[in-house]
């Protein structure tokens, strides 16, 4: 019996340090190497249709249909950074499940919540109430302005 609770709690461990280290690089700390862009002003109000971070509905554009190339790039990363806590259906993991999430919200809110999860957890009550029922924050996986790109790509394609 000693030996499966101590089995359990090192895989709990384990799976703790690295879904929160994952995208870090040796020696950098990601919360404290943020785009001045990616940095909220707290004096203007959250607006949760758009969320916290650098994408508007000015700098983000969709082509009508999926770009296959990007969703291809997109299922990749979402097999490495994503699947572990994710499903793509609507079905709860550890995180909620992405069946349906492009047409819950708004292509620029996306973009931002995969690359500045912290300050919108903090803000958004949709967020805050969804972590209530995961009861795990998402950790920040550091991606690049582009993989949030192609993980949008792939949503939009999982939810065809």
């Amino acid at each position: 019996m000693k030996k499966i609770i101590l089995f359990s709690f090192i895989t709990a461990t384990l799976l703790i340090a690295a879904c929160s280290e994952s995208g870090t690089k040796s020696g950098e700390n990601s919360s404290e190497s943020a785009p001045e862009s990616m940095v909220s002003d707290d004096a203007s109000p959250y607006d949760p249709t758009r969320g916290e971070g650098k994408f508007s509905a000015d700098n983000v554009k969709l082509a009508p249909s999926v770009d296959e190339k990007l969703a291809e790039v997109g299922a990749a990363i979402q097999s490495v950074k994503c699947g572990a806590c994710h499903k793509l259906t609507d079905e709860k993991l550890v995180g909620p499940g992405w069946k349906g999430i492009t047409h819950r919200r708004t292509p620029h809110w996306i973009m931002n919540f995969i690359t500045n999860p912290d300050p919108m957890i903090d803000k958004d009550p949709e967020v805050q109430s969804q972590l209530e029922i995961c009861l795990v924050r998402m950790p920040n996986q550091s991606l690049t302005d582009e993989d949030a790109r192609n993980l949008l790509e792939f949503m939009r394609k999982n939810d065809q």
